[in-house]
């Protein structure tokens, strides 16, 4: 542990004070210490946070972030490949607190926010990009719940049901794999992207699944995997962290299923919220997919500050870079394999 003044940094991964903090405040589950484990197993980064303590050394305020050193050049991200992690912080002079140090060191920092609003009043830091967050309150019985969906999610929910899906817990890293490989599929044929590499989702499943802090839920048509929902657990919410499915099996509709069967999971917890994430912008058939089911909506603020100006033209041209070759491991010509060693290889550069 590092003190300056009433500001220390610590390892969020296993420090007291970070666990603290993040139980007595209102959090995400981005700020856990099993996320932070999860990215650092995955891509070797070494997370910190800083935070401020009161005159009795209890916490107060705090942020996590890591420090990022690539070809890309150096820079703080607070957190990487998180939806959001705002700044717990409640005033303006405990965000100055913890913030001034990072910038103080002249490297870009990066902050995405989604409940708080002092870091966007923060004339350092400028708006890059938006996205859009959506949240279903699961305290009315499952009833309300049900009336609050569009008939289109009724309609596609029984046609599921005719159709003689099932849907199950995973069991075994093997299904996990099965759904990854439907992951994968998903981001390169459909969105033309790369996806994260498969230890992260095996990180996710050591740190999540097994100590029952998540599950995979899987749509099973035919004795066949079809689709596939991973939840994580966090506090009093439930998150809807990633999908997959078969595109020759949507027609039987089981990403509504399995949302549905995800808020009777996460009633049966005992939690009342369901985190649906970020959606891009311009995925607007994935917004009016989640407003479907009755959620509320809000703006995902992404913010930078960048002490020493635009990108450098180095950062430029290996950002182009990166694009081209993220067109060219996607292309459907490309063997999946190749795909995935390409995700393994160039995801950690996506922050």
């Amino acid at each position: 542990m590092n003190v300056v003044g009433n500001v220390v940094r610590v390892d969020p991964r296993t420090d007291p004070l970070w666990s603290q903090l993040v139980r007595q405040v209102p959090s995400s589950v981005f700020h856990s210490p099993r996320w932070m484990q999860v990215l650092s197993d995955t891509y070797g980064w070494e997370p910190s946070a800083h935070i401020v303590l009161d005159e009795h050394g209890q916490p107060q305020a705090g942020i996590p972030f890591c420090r990022i050193s690539d070809v890309l050049g150096e820079r703080i991200v607070a957190l990487p490949f998180s939806d959001y992690c705002d700044p717990l912080v409640n005033d303006e002079e405990s965000w100055r607190f913890l913030i001034d140090q990072l910038v103080a060191e002249r490297h870009p920092v990066s902050v995405r926010c989604l409940h708080n609003d002092l870091p966007l009043g923060d004339k350092r830091f400028t708006l890059v990009k938006q996205a859009r967050w959506h949240r279903l309150e699961l305290r009315p019985d499952l009833q309300t719940l049900w009336k609050g969906m569009h008939d289109s999610t009724h309609r596609a929910i029984r046609k599921s049901e005719r159709a003689g899906l099932a849907v199950r817990m995973a069991k075994s890293e093997q299904e996990l794999r099965v759904f990854f490989e439907m992951h994968l599929k998903v981001r390169k044929y459909k969105y033309g992207l790369l996806a994260q590499p498969y230890s992260f989702f095996q990180n996710i499943w050591r740190h999540f699944v097994e100590p029952k802090h998540g599950f995979l839920m899987l749509a099973i048509h035919d004795n066949k995997i079809v689709a596939g929902d991973f939840f994580l657990e966090w506090k009093d919410t439930l998150y809807y962290k990633f999908n997959a499915s078969l595109p020759d099996d949507l027609s039987h509709r089981p990403n509504d299923l399995l949302i549905w069967h995800g808020i009777q999971e996460g009633k049966n917890r005992g939690l009342p919220y369901l985190d649906f994430g970020l959606s891009d912008i311009d995925q607007d058939g994935l917004i009016r997919y989640k407003r479907k089911f009755g959620t509320e909506e809000k703006t995902i603020s992404f913010l930078r500050c960048a002490p020493n100006g635009s990108p450098s033209p180095a950062e430029k041209e290996m950002r182009d870079l990166l694009s081209k070759l993220t067109n060219r491991f996607t292309d459907q010509l490309v063997p999946d394999p190749v795909t995935e060693r390409a995700g393994e290889d160039l995801y950690r550069l996506f922050t």
